[in-house]
């Protein structure tokens, strides 16, 4: 290791002097932070996945600072900045619609709330940010990580000295926020269901013991570009089998379901239940609705099915962990050593090895710590012992979690960073001392919450952060500089990442009312299924009320996707837990990326040229959602303000068709058609500015 730092040379060498850490670099970086963020909240409670934002806040902090004749270090500050709001939003939207979820906040919003949860981002943000300050110079200088995106986000910076790809990226911004606003106005259908009804029966060989009815609920792809930004991002593969668990959840397991249970169903009660809630206006209206079976079979599905994929899920954690048990124990081990030397200090006073004091590190845990126990004893009434337990807790898990974040960014990237899986693992352990130190009703509910909450930001933001460290350390950046910055996107974010959770979850309940099913988090359009899970978790360890039966068939299930060599038996069970047009708009982005994975192959591309192809295929893909997203949350402004929008009547699913298809050539012909120039880069580049020769 100690040769290859020697050996090393930056892009811009560290005694060069160059504007890095600027006025208008940060504000370009925090409101980048604000949107992308606030993009993959969206996303996030409504896919159950995020997507690194590195590349979209490298794309466009390089094309505004280019304008303004910025420095290559300033557009990596810009980078860096920007891309942590996405951290930040993928651990709230993880874990604070559970408080409502589990009925611990009876409405989403309160001042008190808004408090909380700001306070909550702002000290998992710090505490990463702390740790990553810790580890950076080891893992960033290690040679066996090689940080797949990290180096990707160093080449854009790298190529856009002499033209960069902001324009796909706007323009794809543009065509999903076109394609979502058509969607609202129903100018299309955005998804074509229809009920098949089966014939009433009796079981052959039961007598009448047991009378069956049912069908089954077919349904398309929803038009989102968003989600086919998302499976083409995430591959074939791995879109394959979250579509898989969608086939399992709802040509299985909801039609077997509701073959049985259909005929002892109380529509009356059912009824009643409506109008209690709010949910229908009147008897009669609610009569009306449950007497629908689309409506049946999608509250069998919520009510039956849903559990059954948290248990898959369950044990699909458990599965990914244990296969990065050799890196996890690694990065653990190596943790400790590194905080041991990081306490030693160092002679290296160059400006691309500094970071942020040691001292000021030891101030950042201790007031994390204290921030800790403050919520969980003066917040949520948890008793002294209990809320010391909660911070030790945290200190420990946030530490080894994000020096394990970091070391698996390293070697997958932080879009494949297994985040939900290390906080469910938190939450299980933090429920169970909760549990054996006598916590018992909301306050232990709310505290183990609280902890994984702030464990899972730590985590997100530590992989985010070592990242973009690592980039920075590619191009000559001056890591305190980066660090500081951060600490600020963090913060700006933490006060701001509420309001687009609150805008979707308000707006989602409002639009359920005008179209009949119950929103806010958990529904059906905004299903937040990892902040479900650690609801569902913390309950029922702590209170006992979850539902084990079908939790325990769900681990069943998920032990035989292992046993069948299942690939990630995790990505099945989230697939169950999504809407079917969700899974299917995922599986139908993962075809066109296969698609385009076929033509690359039958033209015997170079990898660099694959290379050049893959990062332009993303910049618009990350385009799609990010238009989808904002036009999203415009919309849920909207409903939350109770603004009526015309809708066509009777709108046609051929246009959906018709626009799946565009979709499909512009993720296909534009990343091959612009990829030529690869093979040329280094013919053009500098031999002293040749990566290949660094």
């Amino acid at each position: 290791m100690a040769e290859q730092t020697r050996n090393f040379k930056p892009f811009v060498s560290s005694e060069t002097k160059m504007a890095e850490f600027t006025l208008r670099g940060l504000i370009i970086g925090l409101v980048l932070a604000i949107i992308l963020g606030a993009a993959n909240a969206y996303l996030g409670l409504k896919a159950g996945m995020t997507i690194a934002a590195t590349y979209p806040a490298a794309v466009i902090g390089m094309a505004i600072l280019r304008a303004m004749k910025g420095t290559i270090l300033e557009e990596n500050f810009t980078r860096t900045v920007g891309s942590i709001g996405e951290s930040v939003a993928a651990g709230a939207i993880f874990t604070l619609p559970a408080f409502y979820i589990s009925g611990i906040w009876e409405k989403f919003y309160t001042p008190g709330h808004y408090v909380i949860s700001a306070l909550i981002m702002v000290t998992g943000g710090v505490l990463g940010i702390m740790f990553v300050a810790l580890l950076r110079r080891v893992m960033v200088n290690d040679a066996e990580l090689p940080f797949p995106e990290s180096v990707a986000a160093s080449e854009i910076h790298k190529t856009g000295q002499t033209g960069g790809g902001s324009g796909y990226l706007f323009g794809a911004m543009g065509i999903g926020a076109l394609i979502k606003t058509m969607g609202e106005f129903r100018l299309f259908m955005p998804v074509w269901e229809k009920f098949v009804a089966f014939k009433t029966q009796f079981i052959t060989g039961a007598g009448e013991a047991i009378k069956a009815k049912g069908g089954v609920l077919l349904g398309s792809p929803g038009l989102k570009p968003a989600y086919v930004g998302v499976g083409y991002i995430i591959g074939p593969k791995l879109a394959s089998l979250t579509f898989s668990g969608g086939v399992i959840a709802w040509g299985l397991l909801t039609p077997l379901a509701y073959y049985f249970v259909a005929p002892f169903i109380d529509l009356d009660a059912w009824a009643q239940f409506l109008v209690s809630e709010n949910i229908a206006q009147t008897l009669e209206a609610a009569k009306a609705t449950v007497a629908e079976p689309e409506f049946q079979i999608m509250e069998i599905w919520k009510s039956i099915v849903r559990p059954i994929a948290i248990g898959g899920m369950l044990v699909g954690t458990a599965w990914t962990l244990w296969g990065m048990r050799k890196s996890l124990t690694q990065g653990i081990k190596r943790s400790v050593n590194d905080l041991k030397e990081a306490a030693k200090g160092t002679s290296n006073t160059k400006r691309t090895e500094k970071d942020i004091s040691f001292l000021w590190i030891m101030v950042g845990l201790v007031a994390t710590g204290i921030a800790t126990y403050m919520i969980a004893h003066f917040v949520f009434d948890a008793e002294i012992i209990v809320a010391i337990v909660a911070s030790a807790v945290m200190i420990i898990f946030g530490f080894f979690f994000a020096a394990v974040s970091g070391y698996l960014v390293g070697i997958i990237g932080s879009s494949n960073n297994p985040i939900s899986g290390l906080t469910i693992s938190t939450v299980v352990v933090t429920a169970l001392l909760m549990l054996i130190l006598g916590a018992r009703g909301e306050s232990g509910v709310a505290s183990t919450l609280a902890v994984a909450a702030i464990v899972c930001v730590s985590a997100a933001v530590a992989g985010e952060m070592l990242q973009d460290l690592k980039a920075g350390h590619l191009l000559g950046g001056t890591p305190w500089k980066m660090q500081v910055g951060d600490l600020i996107g963090v913060v700006a974010a933490s006060a701001v990442l509420f309001l687009p959770l609150l805008i979707l979850h308000e707006g989602d309940i409002e639009v359920g009312r005008q179209m009949g099913y119950v929103g806010g988090f958990g529904s059906k359009e905004l299903p937040a299924p990892q902040a479900s899970l650690m609801a569902i978790l913390s309950q029922g360890i702590i209170g006992g009320n979850m539902a084990w039966p079908l939790i325990i068939v769900g681990m069943l299930m998920g032990v035989g996707f292992i046993l069948m060599q299942v690939k990630s038996p995790m990505l099945v069970s989230i697939g169950m837990y999504l809407p079917l047009m969700t899974t299917f708009a995922i599986f139908v982005g993962g075809i066109i990326k296969g698609i385009l994975q076929y033509f690359q192959n039958r033209r015997k591309h170079s990898e660099k040229r694959k290379a050049k192809t893959e990062n332009l295929g993303i910049l618009l893909a990350s385009g799609l959602i990010a238009g989808e997203a904002l036009i999203g949350l415009l919309f849920a402004g909207l409903a939350f303000g109770k603004v009526e929008v015309w809708r066509m009547d009777n709108p046609s699913y051929l246009i959906s068709i018709a626009l799946f298809v565009v979709l499909g050539i512009i993720l296909v012909r534009i990343p091959l058609r612009n990829s030529k120039s690869a093979d040329l880069d280094d013919q053009q580049m500098p031999d002293d500015k040749n990566p290949d020769n660094q």
